[in-house]
C-alpha cells in the first residue's frame, strides 16, 4: 500500500492552506460567527467556486470534482486548523453521501450539482443528542429508537393522498438555520410498525420553522428545526437501499472527516503554544526552556501525530473512522487544555484564540461522542468482547 499523498492531493492541501491563512485568522473567525449566517458567505462562495470544496467527493457526472474521502479529509484537516466556520461538514460529509447512496436519479440531478457548486447547502436533521447513534458511531442504529421511538419526540411522517407530511422537531441541527435542503430522519408507520426513514424537505418550505441556538462552539452553528405538517419527499424509492445502512456508511465517512478536522485544530493549537513558550520569559529565560514544559509539549506532539496517523488510515479503511475520531478528539482536548494553561493569564481571556480550540474540543465530544462510547462500539465491532476472541487472547 502506498501511504504517500499524490501531487493533486498535496495541491489541494497547499492551496486551501494558503487561502485560509490569508482569509481566516482568529479575528475573521470571531467576526464570521457573529453574522446572521454564522459563517463568512463571501469566503464560502470563493472556496466553492475556486476550489470546488463542497463537491470534492461528488462524482463529476453530478457537477463535482470527482475525488474521494481522502481528499475531503485533507480539506477538513485544513479547515480544522483554521477553525473555519462553514457548512462544509453538514453539506459534504453528511448530506451529499446520503443523496449519493439513496437518492433517485432525478433527486441526484436536482440537488447534487447545486451542492457541489456551493449554491445550495444541506444538513442531516435528527433529534438533539442522537447524531452519533444515528450515524452508527456509538451503537447500532437499526432499531430506530434514536429518532424518537415513534411515540414521542423526534419527527413523525404520515402519508396522505400520496404526499408525505412531517410533524415534530429536532434540536442541535448543524447549520440548520441556513441549510437550503434538509434530510430529515422521521418515523413512519405509527408506533406499532414504526421505522425510521429519511425525507427531503426544503428549508423554506411551509410549515418549517428554524431558530438558531446558542452553542458552546460558535464556529459550529446549531439550530432547532420544527415541522408543522411540512411537505417532504421520501429520499430514494420505496424499494431502494436501506436508509439505516446508508446512515452507517455515511457515519464512517463523517467520522474520518471529523477526525482529520480535529487533528488540524490540535496541530495548530500546538504550534501556537510552542511559538508562545519560546517568547514568554520567566525567571529571566523562556519558559519553553524548562524541562517540564518540554515534556508536556512532547507528549502532546506524539499524541497529535498518532491521531493524524489514525485519521489517515481511516481514509483507506472507513470502518476505522469511529476509533480514529475518538483518538483525534482526545488529542484535541488535551492539546487545547495545554494551550490554555501554557498561555498563562492571556489563555483564559476572551480576546485570545485559545478558548476557541478548547470549545471546539468540548463541543465535538458532546455532538459526536462521548469518547468511551466511540471506543466501546469500535471494540464491539472488532469482536473484542466475544467469547471466542477472549479465549484466543488467553491462549
Amino acid at each position: 500500500m502506498d501511504v504517500d499523498f499524490t501531487d493533486p492531493q498535496r495541491e489541494i492541501r497547499r492551496t486551501l492552506h494558503d487561502l485560509l491563512a490569508k482569509r481566516c485568522g482568529p479575528d475573521e473567525v470571531k467576526a464570521a460567527v457573529r453574522t446572521a449566517e454564522g459563517h463568512d458567505a463571501t469566503l464560502w462562495h470563493r472556496l466553492s467556486a475556486e476550489l470546488g470544496l463542497p463537491g470534492l467527493a461528488v462524482p463529476e457526472e453530478y457537477g463535482g470534482v470527482g475525488c474521494g474521502p481522502a481528499e475531503l479529509a485533507l480539506a477538513c484537516e485544513e479547515t480544522g486548523r483554521a477553525l473555519l466556520p462553514s457548512p462544509l461538514l453538514a453539506t459534504a460529509a453528511l448530506a451529499a453521501p446520503l443523496l449519493l447512496a439513496l437518492g433517485t436519479e432525478p433527486q441526484k440531478r436536482a440537488h447534487l450539482p447545486a451542492l457541489a457548486r456551493g449554491e445550495l447547502t444541506a444538513t442531516l436533521v435528527v433529534p438533539g443528542g442522537s447524531l452519533p447513534l444515528a450515524l452508527g458511531l456509538t451503537g447500532e442504529n437499526t432499531d430506530g429508537t434514536w429518532a424518537g421511538g415513534g411515540r414521542a419526540g423526534g419527527v413523525q411522517a404520515r402519508q396522505t393522498d400520496g404526499r408525505w407530511q412531517l410533524y415534530g422537531e429536532a434540536d442541535q441541527v448543524l447549520d440548520g438555520h441556513t441549510a437550503g435542503l434538509l434530510i430529515v430522519a422521521a418515523h413512519t408507520g405509527g408506533f406499532a410498525r414504526s421505522r425510521a426513514r429519511l425525507f427531503l424537505v426544503r428549508g423554506d418550505a411551509a410549515g418549517v420553522s428554524r431558530t438558531r441556538r446558542t452553542a458552546l462552539d460558535e464556529t459550529r452553528t446549531q439550530a432547532r428545526v420544527q415541522f408543522r405538517d411540512a411537505e417532504g419527499e421520501l429520499l430514494g424509492a420505496d424499494d431502494g437501499p436501506d436508509h439505516l445502512t446508508a446512515l452507517t456508511h455515511t457515519g464512517r465517512t463523517a467520522a474520518t472527516c471529523l477526525a482529520a478536522e480535529a487533528v488540524g485544530a490540535a496541530a495548530q493549537a500546538l504550534e501556537r503554544t510552542v511559538a508562545y513558550v519560546k517568547e514568554r520569559e520567566q525567571f529571566g529565560r523562556p519558559i519553553g526552556s524548562f524541562q517540564a514544559v518540554k515534556h508536556r509539549l512532547a507528549d502532546r506532539y506524539v499524541q497529535v501525530q498518532a491521531a493524524r496517523s489514525a485519521a489517515y488510515y481511516a481514509t483507506w479503511d472507513p470502518s476505522a473512522g469511529g476509533l480514529a475520531l475518538a483518538q483525534a478528539l482526545e488529542a484535541l482536548r488535551a492539546t487545547a487544555a495545554e494551550a490554555v494553561q501554557l498561555h498563562g493569564g492571556i489563555g483564559f481571556t476572551w480576546e485570545h484564540e485559545a478558548h476557541l480550540y478548547f470549545k471546539r474540543a468540548a463541543s465535538d465530544e458532546l455532538l459526536f461522542g462521548p469518547l468511551h462510547l466511540l471506543r466501546a462500539h469500535a471494540a464491539a465491532g472488532a469482536g473484542l468482547f466475544t467469547t471466542a476472541t477472549r479465549a484466543k487472547a488467553v491462549l
